[in-house]
């Protein structure tokens, strides 16, 4: 939904009509296509926001923010959590982002990184090198920058999991379930184990 916020200081929500790949099970939630789409749709968010100067007066969300943003040249205001029940799709095409309770400024790859995470590492491990080129040619990720990409998801694994474990601290029972649900917190160790070891695979497919 998409938030306008009022003089008072509550909100006015609105409906973005489409699909959650989250809730809907379909074939196309694995789909190339879409994969590309959630990468352009995070270039248009970066370029339109690109625009507006970020005003560093706002306490913004630090959970998932990124912490190179401060000695970065550039930032833009990145989304921070582009999971799959964050992007509305139609027809398998990702027109929208939803919730921005977790938005910061920061490097636009920091939120491509993000998006990685989900759409290629967590959604499927064993072809993630092929998976994250996809979502980096949606996106138009740099030449120069694609070398240093695996390197900052694995960054952004840690990220996640003290955020996660922040949540659980502050006993958070849906985040505590969604973990025990997924090999509790020896998977994630695994799975920034495999990251760190396979890195040279992300290099090459990015780079090829």
């Amino acid at each position: 939904m998409p938030v306008a916020l009022l003089p008072e200081g509550g909100e006015q929500l609105g409906f973005i009509p489409g699909d959650i790949a989250a809730l809907s099970g379909a074939d196309w939630t694995w789909g190339v296509d879409t994969l590309a789409s959630v990468g352009a749709l995070l270039r248009r968010l970066h370029d339109t926001g690109a625009q507006f100067p970020v005003d560093n007066r706002v306490s913004w969300p630090r959970d998932l923010a990124d912490p190179g943003a401060s000695s970065a040249e550039a930032v833009v205001m990145c989304h921070n959590d582009p999971n799959m029940g964050n992007v509305v799709f139609r027809e398998g095409i990702a027109v929208a982002l939803i919730d921005f309770d977790l938005a910061a400024p920061g490097r636009p790859l920091w939120d491509v990184a993000m998006a990685a995470r989900y759409w290629a590492v967590l959604a499927d491990p064993p072809s993630a090198p092929t998976r994250l080129r996809v979502l980096a040619d949606g996106y138009g990720v740099p030449t120069g920058e694609r070398a240093g990409l695996p390197e900052l998801v694995e960054q952004v694994t840690v990220t996640c999991r003290a955020f996660a474990e922040a949540r659980v601290a502050a006993g958070d029972q849906a985040v505590l379930k969604s973990v025990a649900a997924r090999g509790g917190w020896q998977r994630w160790d695994r799975l920034q184990t495999w990251l760190e070891t396979h890195r040279q695979r992300f290099v090459d497919a990015l780079c090829a």
